[in-house]
This record gives C-alpha cells, structure tokens and sequence, in this order.
C-alpha cells in the first residue's frame, strides 16, 4: 500500500473502499473481502446507515482474521443535523460505538451546511439552519477537542471549496488535515487542489469513478489510455488520481471490482497519459447539494 502523509504526520492509504451506497447487507461481505485482499483504508459515514455492519465485519476480522486495529484507517463523517457544539461529541460518540473502535483515524465534517437535530435529511427551509446561527469554526472547535482527546488521530472537512476554506483557515487553531472532495477527469479541481497542497491540506477524491454513471469509463480517451496500458480504464481512472498525490475511495462490493480498484495502485500513466486525461475536465460534477438549497442556502455555492 502507498499513504500519504497527512500534516499531522499520520499516514492515509491513497486507495480506499468508499462505503456510500453500499447497503448494510451486501457491506459486511464487502469489508471482509476487502481485508483479505489488502485495503486497509474504509471511508464512511453516518448518514450512509451501514456503519453497524462495517463496526460488525471490523469486528470479526479482529478475531479470526487476527486484524490489528493499527493496521486500517477508518474515516468517518459529523452529518449536518449535529453541528451544534453541543452535539458533535455524541454523535461522534455514536459513530464509535457502531463501528466498534475505541478512535477513529479521520473525522471530517461531511458538508458546510446546518441542519435542525431533528432534520436527518432537509424536507423544508426550516430544515435549515444558518452559518451565522451555528458557524463552522464552532463546529470545528469541539472536532479539534476530540482530536486533542485522543478520539480521532485527524480531523478534516468534505465538500469544502477554496473560497470556504480560506475564510476557515483564518479562524481556526488547527487546520484541517483532509479535504474530502468530488473529483476526477471530468471534474479536476485544479485550484483547489493546489490550494490545498500549498496548504499542507490533502485531498481525498470522492466518486473517482462516476458515481455510479459509466460515462468516463466509456470514454474513448479513457479506454485509448487503458489499452496502451493493458488495464482497464476504471484502473486509469484511479491511476491519475493517486498520480496527481490524491486518495481515491471508489466504492465496490463484488470481490472482482474489489480486485481491480486496488490493482490501479500498480498502473504507471506517464506524463503523456496524464495530461490527456486532465484535459477531459468538463468542469462537471456527477453529485450536487441541491437537496440542501432551500432556506438561508437557496442561491448560495455551497461548493464554494
């Protein structure tokens, strides 16, 4: 496995199985899997609502597969109705004890929105809650006490842009050590990845592969590049990402898509590859946050 090495000196896996999506059913077998074959980092949320099945397979891999808890990184996600400092530590709490681990490894916040406790998912404007009203470096300020506490070992963001980020660097005492973000071919993120690493912030590249479109796979630049290479072009997809000194988390569930998502850690693309591949940027993304653009947040970039 290849890491890198977050500010705090904390070392990620660069490829990881993302869990979003993945049922509580078909994730058990999903994780076991996944250990044998050699991932040691899982990305996961609360809201995704499988996090007891991963804490159940971590659990019996730690028995009869001899796992070692210092052996995997485990991320998790503070989701939007808990931004109230009042609120973080236990819902931090709660993902530790669904997931069976005494500390996490990551803990990001998930989006830079807010939302009522009793809002799981927003249904109406008063489903929201505004940054004013529970500002983020509030937020933040109990993520960093867990950290100090010894109840993650980082602690980082998710769907943050540049322009949020730099107002947050300034009211912060420690910057964040992740920035969880869409990102691929289609969807570079150029400044803000630089920004990033100007920043000593690492970027974790969500949907990697789509999210589940197969638009970029079946691209013809895509599959050109795979075929030179003899791999596949979900396996390219990957490459450049882990290239440009990003963590990928593509999620799977079958053991062959498990096999060749962690086989891209063994494609070499040379610099010819690399730039026809940035140069598919259609400035798109795959996933929105329209859900969350009503109340104080309708018309605002939340990605900004």
């Amino acid at each position: 496995m290849r890491f890198i090495e977050l500010n705090n000196e904390v070392k990620m896996p660069v490829l990881g199985l993302g869990t979003w999506k993945s049922s509580a059913a078909e994730v058990y077998g999903a994780i076991r899997w996944a250990l044998k074959l050699g991932y040691q980092h899982f990305d996961c949320a609360s809201i995704y609502n499988n996090e007891s099945a991963i804490g159940e397979a971590l659990a019996g891999a730690f028995v009869e597969d001899n796992l070692k808890r210092e052996d995997i990184f485990v991320t998790s996600k503070l989701w939007n109705n808990a931004h109230k400092p009042e609120d973080v530590m236990p819902a931090l709490k709660e993902s530790l004890k669904n997931l069976r681990l005494d500390y996490l490894d990551l803990y990001l916040v998930h989006w830079p929105v807010a939302q009522r406790k009793e809002a799981i998912m927003p249904l109406e404007a008063e489903d929201m809650l505004s940054l004013a009203d529970v500002p983020l470096e509030e937020t933040w300020g109990v993520m960093e006490e867990a950290y100090n506490q010894g109840l993650v070992k980082a602690i980082g963001v998710s769907n943050f842009g540049k322009k949020r980020l730099e107002g947050f660097l300034d009211k912060v005492e420690i910057n964040p050590m992740v920035d969880q973000v869409e990102c691929h071919p289609y969807f570079p993120q150029d400044e803000l990845v630089d920004f990033c690493r100007k920043n000593m912030i690492a970027v974790t590249a969500y949907a990697p592969l789509g999210s589940g479109s197969s638009v970029m796979m079946e691209d013809e630049a895509v599959k050109k590049i795979a075929k030179k290479n003899n791999v596949t072009p979900a396996q390219v997809l990957l490459a450049w990402g882990i290239e440009r000194g990003l963590a990928v988390i593509p999620k799977a569930t079958e053991e062959a898509h498990l096999q060749e998502n962690l086989a891209a850690l063994n494609v070499e693309l040379d610099e010819e590859d690399m730039k026809e591949l940035s140069g598919l940027n259609k400035n798109e993304r795959f996933l929105s946050a329209d859900v969350f653009r009503i109340g104080d947040y309708q018309g605002i970039d939340i990605f900004a």
